[in-house]
């Protein structure tokens, strides 16, 4: 497939080109000319929008692309033997997810979207001839991977030697983080995910999670409406986690 045909065969109109994407700064356009931008452009397929519950991609299915998130939130996870779910992480907007299909060529875990969701489809194959032409597309892919590999190993600390306290707040400060190097607010914003997929993420019962999120608005660290969660004592959640005073220095998790 030429690139001439395999370009044709995107649709520019569905959203805007990655030039104008408000995610830019945190995504692989970073660093990049505008004439590297309008390359990189044009082998991304913007998909229509995931319905909830829509799958992105499915554990064994064979590798081709990862994926911008461009709104809304996904899960990935992965079967076990006994035929359980385990949640792997949660992909908010200008994450890319489908980077663990690279070794094996096949995806290990499944991705599915937690509301509606938007993605940019950046073919694997033409992303690494691309890469290989532009030394700063190459350079922001590795730093992409690398901030993969150390979220993971916070996921590690996070689930072997935290507490139950200690890890809801580990997730919650995370989450605020995340949204606040987005532009939204960090301290009251929308948990998409249930209690259960919480849980199921952190190795705690959901009803474990309900405890702790119900002792933390007693306490008045949190305010609580539904799905809406406020931070109102940032002090005290980051003594939890043990956390000076940044909460920005939490890694994604």
């Amino acid at each position: 497939m030429t690139m001439t045909h395999t370009q044709s065969r995107f649709n520019s109109t569905l959203t805007s080109q990655c030039q104008n994407c408000s995610l830019s700064a945190l995504c692989l356009p970073i660093a990049l000319a505008d004439e590297d931008i309008n390359r990189l452009d044009q082998i991304i397929e913007r998909k229509k929008p995931l319905k909830k519950g829509d799958f992105l991609f499915r554990q064994g299915e064979a590798f081709d692309s990862v994926y911008a998130v461009r709104s809304g939130t996904l899960k990935t996870f992965n079967i076990t033997s006994y035929g359980e779910e385990q949640i792997t992480g949660f992909y908010c907007p200008s994450e890319l997810v489908g980077l663990s299909g690279i070794d094996s060529n096949i995806y290990p875990v499944s991705a599915k979207a937690l509301e509606t969701t938007t993605v940019c489809e950046i073919p694997f194959s033409h992303l690494e001839e691309l890469s290989s032409q532009i030394p700063s597309l190459k350079h922001q892919l590795f730093k992409v991977m690398s901030r993969k590999i150390s979220d993971d190993q916070q996921m590690m600390v996070l689930l072997g030697k935290k507490n139950a306290d200690e890890k809801v707040a580990s997730f919650l400060l995370n989450l605020s983080t995340r949204f606040k190097k987005r532009g939204y607010s960090a301290s009251a914003f929308r948990l998409s995910m249930s209690r259960g997929e919480i849980g199921n993420y952190l190795g705690l019962a959901v009803e474990t999670v309900s405890r702790v999120i119900t002792r933390f608005q007693k306490s008045e660290l949190i305010h609580v409406d539904g799905k809406e969660i406020e931070i109102i004592d940032f002090p005290e959640i980051q003594k939890l986690v043990g956390v000076a005073s940044d909460c920005g220095k939490i890694a994604n998790i």
